[in-house]
């Protein structure tokens, strides 16, 4: 089945960890990896789209198992068969997207696998759409940013501790379903699903309309070519917030709990990132937003 983009006919599953889709006019099946740097680059449009589409647009995660292992792994499109060869890549997202990606990973710790990674998400998603959210973005920013080996148990463990110390789901649950057969078996699903559909390369989005029609859009994109291929499914499903800038940056952070500059810097349609971190760095002298001290992530002060 080919994945250009086009117009198509796709199944529509519901299943635990999806958003509410009660209320949506286009639902999203989104093949990602943890591991993959440019889902990673790619959270600054997917949350701007889900923030201007609202309850308007719904949403499920799919692991896509993006390397088994690295005796079987080859990306001929990149040139990548080793984990060496991955932290060049990583620096050239980090250079293209302007999202903070550590590339020493892939010297001093190179994760083995994302299988075990794509396995944990499928644990956390046993417990809802927030928790999947939650756990899979912190997730991405242990690995990306913090340089730590989601492919090791102690780390997928660690990086759950610190999820559900944010109160955003059960430990203790989290680690029974890491240990039982059903987030396997849900992993294996969508690399049958991913197979099945011939999708290679993530981020893939197969976005559905209430009346089963689709669109997939294959790789990185930016956000107006994202815009414009879900207004082509719905028509003014988008609607951008009108307030002023230092009002929407705290909403922002409000709404996701945890951003980076550079996902601020594209919903406040700045071009300057030097712009961001100013008005980023007032609002955190004047008690309104955190920085952590770790990482140029802002929190909200509640």
């Amino acid at each position: 089945m080919s994945i250009h983009e086009q117009m198509a006919a796709m199944p529509n599953r519901d299943a635990e960890g999806s958003s509410d889709a009660g209320q949506a006019l286009v639902q999203v099946e989104y093949f990602t990896d943890p591991l993959c740097s440019w889902s990673w680059a790619f959270e600054v449009q997917w949350r701007r789209l889900r923030y201007e589409c609202a309850e308007r647009l719904s949403w499920r995660y799919r692991m896509g198992g993006l390397i088994a292992s690295w005796r079987s792994y080859d990306d001929p499109l990149n040139d990548i068969r080793s984990p060496a060869q991955m932290g060049p890549q990583w620096f050239e997202v980090h250079e293209m997207s302007g999202m903070p990606l550590d590339d020493h990973l892939w010297q001093s710790d190179p994760p083995a696998s994302s299988y075990p990674a794509c396995i944990a998400v499928k644990a956390a998603e046993r417990q809802g759409a927030t928790a999947v959210e939650a756990y899979l973005r912190r997730l991405r920013e242990a690995v990306m940013m913090e340089r730590r080996n989601i492919a090791r148990h102690d780390i997928l463990l660690a990086v759950a501790q610190e999820t559900a110390a944010a109160g955003l789901f059960d430990l203790d649950r989290f680690c029974d379903d890491l240990d039982a057969a059903e987030p396997t078996d849900s992993f294996r699903q969508d690399l049958r699903d991913a197979a099945y559909y011939g999708i290679g390369r993530f981020p893939t989005l197969i976005l559905h309309r209430y009346d089963g029609r689709g669109i997939v859009l294959v790789g990185y994109r930016p956000y107006e070519a994202l815009k414009a291929a879900i207004e082509h499914l719905v028509p003014g499903i988008t609607q951008p917030p009108e307030m002023p800038p230092e009002e929407l940056a705290v909403a922002y952070v409000t709404r996701w709990g945890r951003v980076v500059a550079r996902e601020l810097m594209e919903v406040l349609g700045y071009t300057d990132l030097d712009q961001v971190e100013k008005l980023l760095e007032s609002l955190v002298a004047s008690g309104r937003l955190i920085r952590t001290d770790d990482a140029p992530i802002y929190l909200n002060c509640s």
